[in-house]
């Protein structure tokens, strides 16, 4: 299976934040999109991805004042990305080896969907779940 696929699936829809942007209205965002990360960008080109961990692990390092810091400060610039023709097994390796969650996809360089471990979990369940589906049919034949 292709990320291809699983943006098929998902859609190829993102939320982004700028990194200029408080890390309390990342927080808000984050909560009210039901997010556990967002890639960073300016003016539409991906310059980072910030996490619920990058937030936990500062917060924990300077206290309440980080909320009212832009995004930029604690963001990851340092991106694993993927392309829509990669493996799904192959990039679940690289989120493995790498301890990332999301992975942006990238389509000549421009940011085209972003996919999550969960994503990929479910991809591969339903995958499995359809070949159930066709063996228990050949067996019944």
């Amino acid at each position: 299976m292709r990320i291809a696929d699983v943006l098929r699936g998902k859609g190829h829809a993102v939320a982004t934040v700028e990194p200029e942007v408080t890390v309390a209205v990342l927080l808000a965002r984050l909560a009210e999109g039901n997010y556990g990360a967002l890639p960073v960008v300016r003016g539409g080109a991906l310059i980072g991805m910030v996490s619920e961990r990058d937030v936990v692990r500062r917060l924990h390092e300077r206290g309440a004042e980080l909320l009212e810091a832009p995004v930029a400060e604690i963001m990851t610039t340092s991106l694993a990305t993927c392309s829509p023709e990669d493996s799904a097994a192959d990039l679940a390796k690289v989120m493995t080896t790498r301890r990332v969650r999301h992975l942006p996809v990238l389509v000549n360089g421009e940011l085209a969907g972003i996919v999550s471990i969960g994503d990929l979990v479910k991809a591969r369940i339903d995958t499995l779940e359809s070949e159930r589906q066709q063996l228990e049919s050949y067996i019944a034949q």
